[in-house]
């Protein structure tokens, strides 16, 4: 009895060595990590970049105020459409009116006095200047002539000597009063080219001032520049406008630009005339189509944010599309068909170059596997997927990031191959 009691005990003691030998050895095992894992996929692939824009005319035109002064009267409607030629609306300008009349005044002033100028000088001063002259010229040629009788005359003895000095006084205040009144001519002479240049100053400076009110006064009335929607009206009936102030907006919205804030990753792959869909939340069942023209050639920071400013040409025939709203831009790139794709969350990058995880299979160790890191070269891209050009062959799982970090040779247990479900992609099995 004993003896058996023995060897049971034995037994026992036999079997818990086993047990702990074999606790021990699997509390020295590495951990294997629980990933999900894909297949790649042939599908067909759209690269496209997704933004947000807003809308601008092509050619929009600009009406500010020339003059400080009150809106007196409003033809027209916000958004209404207008053509070439047509009123908009007018200023009150009976100030820059009465300005424009004594400017004009004294342009012709100035036009009399320069053309008096040009002509020698006023009619009445210059012939006074003149007659004055030829007078004294007539004077002491008449007492020359008296001068020479007489000397004539004493020679013949027939007047004295006495007769002929009171000449010759009178023939020295004679050439005294024409040198006088030659200066006085040559003065005035003077004058008149120096009144030419001055009147000539005054006529242009009148000019430029009757020019700069008579647009002021035409400014008054502010016509539409061509034939378009008009499409801002920011003034009321008796606002008061300065200088400069917005008065009208207006532009043909039949064709509008959408100016795309596209995020620098998403610069590289963009070309021009690559279609766009435009979409506003204000229409949502709307769409608008058009194309890439003018390429980002610089980045801007924009908030939080550094983008390149693509401009984007649209058809916007029944004008929903309104100046300055925010829209959605959709950038079709480039589109392939039946090519290999993985998810983008699988891939990842190190200097600049990309790769995967690949699932091995574990060999003898039933439900384990190995990670390997490949390196792969992709295409392009969508929101979701990746291109592989090279590096991955259809049938090999892919791993998918989770509660571990990924690495090569990592002992993995694959709890969910069908991972798709969670990326919206199809059944990979």
């Amino acid at each position: 009895m004993e003896r058996k009691i023995r060897n049971r005990i034995l037994i026992f003691l036999a079997l818990a060595s086993v047990v702990a030998f074999v606790l021990v050895k699997l509390s020295g095992r590495p951990q294997v990590a629980k990933i999900m894992a894909v297949k790649p996929l042939r599908e067909k692939l759209v690269a496209s970049v997704s933004s947000n824009g807003k809308v601008e005319p092509i050619s929009p035109y600009v009406m500010r105020t020339q003059l400080d002064t009150f809106v007196q009267k409003i033809h027209v409607t916000e958004g209404q459409a207008v053509k070439k030629g047509q009123l908009l609306l007018e200023l009150d300008v009976k100030d820059a009116a009465a300005h424009l009349a004594q400017a004009q005044a004294r342009l012709l002033q100035a036009q009399d006095d320069l053309r008096a100028a040009l002509g020698g000088g006023r009619s009445d001063s210059a012939a006074k200047a003149s007659g004055d002259l030829a007078k004294a010229i007539a004077e002491r040629d008449r007492v020359k002539r008296n001068h020479d009788a007489l000397q004539r005359l004493i020679a013949q003895q027939a007047a004295t000597k006495d007769e002929l000095a009171a000449n010759e006084v009178e023939l020295t205040k004679a050439q005294a009063e024409v040198d006088r009144l030659t200066a006085v001519k040559s003065e005035f002479d003077r004058a008149v080219k120096l009144d030419a240049g001055k009147y000539n100053l005054q006529v242009q400076q009148a000019q430029n001032e009757v020019a700069a009110l008579l647009e002021k006064v035409q400014d008054g009335k502010i016509v539409a520049p061509a034939d378009g929607t008009l499409y801002s009206l920011p003034v009321r009936q008796g606002d008061f406008v300065k200088v400069g102030d917005l008065l009208a907006e207006m532009a043909d919205l039949h064709k509008i630009r959408v100016r795309a804030f596209v995020d620098e990753p998403e610069l590289g792959g963009l070309e021009p005339n690559e279609p766009v869909r435009i979409t506003w939340d204000a229409l949502p069942n709307r769409a608008w189509d058009g194309k890439t023209e003018v390429i980002p050639k610089q980045v801007v920071p924009r908030g939080s944010r550094s983008v390149g400013e693509l401009l984007c040409s649209v058809n916007n025939e029944k004008l929903e599309l309104l100046p300055n709203v925010n829209v959605d831009v959709r950038i079709s790139a480039r589109e392939r068909a039946n090519v290999l794709t993985v998810p983008r969350s699988a891939v990842e990058s190190e200097a600049g170059k990309r790769f995967v995880f690949v699932v091995k299979d574990g060999g003898i160790n039933v439900g384990q596997n190995s990670l390997e890191k490949r390196p792969i070269v992709v295409g392009i891209a969508d929101a979701a997927n990746y291109e592989i050009i090279a590096g991955l062959s259809e049938g090999e799982m892919v791993a998918l990031p989770g509660d571990f970090d990924l690495r090569d040779g990592m002992l993995v247990r694959v709890i969910d191959s069908d991972a798709s479900q969670f990326l919206g992609r199809p059944n990979a099995n």
